[in-house]
């Protein structure tokens, strides 16, 4: 029997999520607030609901793609508790606080529901082309239902412990590729300046001891490395934004249990003059145009 999975929230990855459940043999059913996103579900077979709750009634499982915490804990309690199914799987995928991750995960287990908080990593190409990472929260009983679903939607899937750890993985994750973009950027930037060319630079520490993923596969150089969004204008990828709600996210974890992240800190407050600059919307790799002066 098919399974009927409701999909709440559908923007820039959540539509490319819902399009691979379908492509796997669920049964979708989408919704969200922007008639342009459901038009593009529904072109991918998916059904349009005509609300979350509308979303989850009947559905086996429910997965939610937010943008904060205050949106999934608002969907939840107001719109999927009171119209899912007894026995219904929750998979939020959204990247919130560990705090209110932990929170609705306790509010739908008091429920007799299964929860896992399960945010990705991969950006929009790995989210339409279903190679996504999932770094996941909850009980071991929560994971094994879970795993089959997030398998149709990436090509990893890590039980990461117990309910908020998904969300723990996600920002220390994150934090480490802010700070280290920076470095990447500004180490292009200086060798530039000491009349080093950036592709040389590129073919010497893309095998030394300074390599690292924004090196090697995410150049922020243009022309330099594997096609990224550098090549582009610095368009699509991950947006600067979304970095900084990011580091933002684990600046404001870190302060809470007493943790010592001054690269976090210092990331954190050079993509926010970034994003000042009206730049919140171009990949976060453009953080060397700002480093070079331009």
């Amino acid at each position: 029997m098919t399974q009927t999975i409701a999909f709440i929230g559908l923007g820039n990855m959540g539509g490319g999520m819902a399009a691979n459940l379908v492509k796997n043999g669920y049964a979708v059913r989408a919704f969200d607030l922007s008639e342009e996103a459901l038009a593009r579900a529904e072109a991918h077979g998916a059904t349009r609901a005509g609300s979350a709750a509308d979303a989850a009634t009947g559905a086996d499982a429910v997965v939610t793609m937010l943008p904060a915490g205050k949106h999934v804990e608002s969907v939840y309690a107001s719109q999927v508790y009171g119209a899912a199914n007894p026995g219904a799987l929750f998979l939020d995928c959204s990247t919130i606080d560990v705090a209110t991750a932990r929170r609705v995960i306790e509010a739908a287990t008091d429920r007799g529901f299964d929860m896992v908080d399960a945010p990705v990593s991969g950006g929009i190409a790995a989210a339409n082309g279903g190679t996504l990472t999932f770094m996941v929260g909850g009980t071991d009983a929560a994971f094994a239902k879970a795993k089959p679903i997030l398998s149709a939607m990436g090509k990893a899937v890590i039980h990461a412990g117990g309910a908020g750890n998904g969300q723990a993985a996600k920002i220390c994750n994150n934090m480490l590729l802010g700070a280290t973009m920076v470095a990447t950027c500004e180490s292009f930037a200086m060798a530039k300046k000491l009349g080093l060319d950036p592709q040389t630079f590129y073919d010497i520490s893309s095998v030394s001891s300074g390599q690292s993923w924004s090196m090697t596969s995410y150049c922020p150089v243009p022309g330099v490395g594997p096609q990224s969004p550098s090549d582009n204008g610095y368009q699509g990828g991950f947006a600067v934004g979304l970095m900084l709600k990011d580091l933002k996210l684990a600046t404001e974890a870190a302060a809470l249990v007493g943790a010592s992240v001054p690269m976090g800190n210092a990331a954190e407050s050079l993509y926010q003059l970034l994003a000042n600059q009206g730049e919140a919307g171009r990949d976060f790799s453009l953080m060397i145009e700002m480093l070079e002066g331009k």
